[in-house]
């Protein structure tokens, strides 16, 4: 129905920055919210930051005033700068979006990306 396509992991550097992007494709009718989030080993995936189609945002307390999020609605587009990463930022990290789909414009359904892997070094 919809695809989301990740890009921009990699290795970092301690302090450094990093830029993920997330578009989605395929049968898309609407998409109200997208965001990423993230999952480390151990622990349950996690809010990284959301942002509704009006561009309410939304961050995790660990990453406020590091990261931020935006979008392009005419690309379905939503990007993720990340800056002075830590290493408990590094780890798996998954496109989200809520979309209403051609075949049932009338249901908001949640789609995932495959993930993306966040490295950082000291």
């Amino acid at each position: 129905q919809v695809q989301l396509v990740e890009s921009g992991g990699g290795l970092v550097q301690i302090g450094g920055s990093l830029r993920l992007s997330c578009a989605a494709s395929g049968s898309v009718f609407s998409i109200e919210t997208m965001g990423w989030y993230r999952q480390t080993p151990g622990k349950e995936r996690e809010l990284v930051a959301t942002i509704t189609g009006g561009g309410n945002t939304n961050y995790a307390d660990s990453v406020k005033g590091r990261f931020t999020i935006s979008r392009d609605n005419a690309k379905n587009t939503v990007i993720l700068q990340m800056n002075s990463l830590k290493f408990e930022d590094a780890t798996v990290y998954y496109c989200y979006c809520s979309a209403k789909s051609l075949r049932t414009p009338l249901s908001l359904w949640d789609y995932w990306g495959q993930g993306t892997q966040v490295s950082v070094s000291s």
